[in-house]
């Protein structure tokens, strides 16, 4: 079978060592190595994998305990917004009843003016008619003693009067 192709079978043999060789050869130095990177390439983007799954793990982690964080931050602000409220509603309340209170303590210290003005003017009006009265009798007394009419001194007194600054 050999001798049909035309090459004997020494230079067969030979060139069958060759390639025994030849591949014992490309075994050690490259398909190994080859097989070798091929595995550490594979441990890698494995390792890779379990690395980006991990971080993925921690990241959602971080995630959810953020979104817990804000929530409570949330809840606090508004609490804060809440209690801010019912101390500003307290404050306006007390406002309200503090003018208030002034309010009525004006009205009953315009009320007690009132009445003490009130009060003084009649006092005044009685002074005032009791003057005109001891005026008037004055006049009829002494009219009387004179015989003069009474009406005549009535409107002398009534003039006396009005050019006094008394008014009606």
């Amino acid at each position: 079978m050999v001798e049909a192709l035309g090459i004997s079978l020494k230079e067969f043999i030979f060139y069958l060592i060759n390639f025994l060789i030849l591949v014992g050869i490309l075994t050690k130095f490259l398909y190994r190595p080859f097989l070798d990177m091929l595995a550490k390439r594979k441990q890698s983007i494995k390792d890779a994998l379990d690395n980006a799954e991990l971080t993925n793990r921690r990241a959602d982690e971080k995630m959810e305990n953020y979104d817990r964080r804000i929530a409570k931050v949330e809840e606090e602000g508004r609490e804060i917004i809440r209690n801010a409220k019912m101390k500003a509603d307290a404050q306006a309340r007390d406002i309200i009843d503090e003018a208030n209170k002034q309010a009525a303590d004006m009205i009953a210290k315009a009320e007690t003016a009132i009445q003490k003005e009130k009060e003084k003017a009649m006092v005044d009006m009685k002074h005032e008619i009791a003057a005109l009265a001891i005026l008037a009798a004055e006049k009829i007394v002494e009219h009387e003693i004179q015989k003069v009419g009474q009406e005549a001194v009535v409107d002398e007194i009534i003039r006396q009067a009005r050019s006094t600054g008394w008014k009606n």
